[in-house]
């Protein structure tokens, strides 16, 4: 796999969905089997989000300091870094990302060991392309509602927020 495939909206012309309010989703998807991959991006480039790609963890990482994601979809067996050490290091750095678990192995006994690893859903391998978009869309709408909520219940702390700015880490 390459270092590093990015695919965009763009690239591949398909139109923006109609009556969208927000900006589409970045997505990085991490992934070592190149052909799951480039089907996984593509399933989710068709839907209208942004997604670039990583052929494994340390690629990832590289990724995810040099922009901003929404939601990050990881394989955990992959050379060099592994998507559960992935996420560790998310985590250890205060990114509060959403994270998607998809592997055919998981973790159960190391996710129970580090609960503040925060996955916000898991998708057990082998997957549809329905599955995937269903896990996808329900991360991404339940962090949207809980986003909605508290800017309706904590308008205060919501200003307070945004005009936090915090540095990014160059690395």
């Amino acid at each position: 796999m390459k270092k590093s495939n990015t695919i965009s909206v763009e690239e591949t012309a398909i139109a923006p969905i109609q009556g969208e309010t927000n900006p589409p989703a970045r997505i990085l998807l991490v992934e070592d089997d190149f052909a799951m991959c480039e089907i996984g991006a593509e399933v989710l480039i068709r839907q209208g989000y942004h997604v670039d790609t990583a052929g494994d963890g340390a690629d990832a990482w590289k990724s995810l300091n040099d922009r901003s994601y929404d939601l990050l979809i990881t394989d955990n067996t992959m050379p060099r870094v592994t998507g559960m050490e992935l996420i560790k290091k998310l985590r250890s750095e205060d990114m509060t990302l959403l994270v998607i678990l998809a592997s055919g192995t998981v973790p159960v006994e190391e996710l129970v060991k580090h609960p503040w690893l925060q996955l916000d859903a898991m998708l057990p391998k082998p997957f549809t392309t329905a599955q995937l978009l269903d896990t996808v869309k329900r991360v991404l709408d339940d962090a949207n509602n809980t986003r909605i909520r508290v800017e309706k219940d904590f308008p205060v702390i919501m200003q307070a927020i945004s005009e936090i700015r915090p540095p990014r880490l160059s690395r």
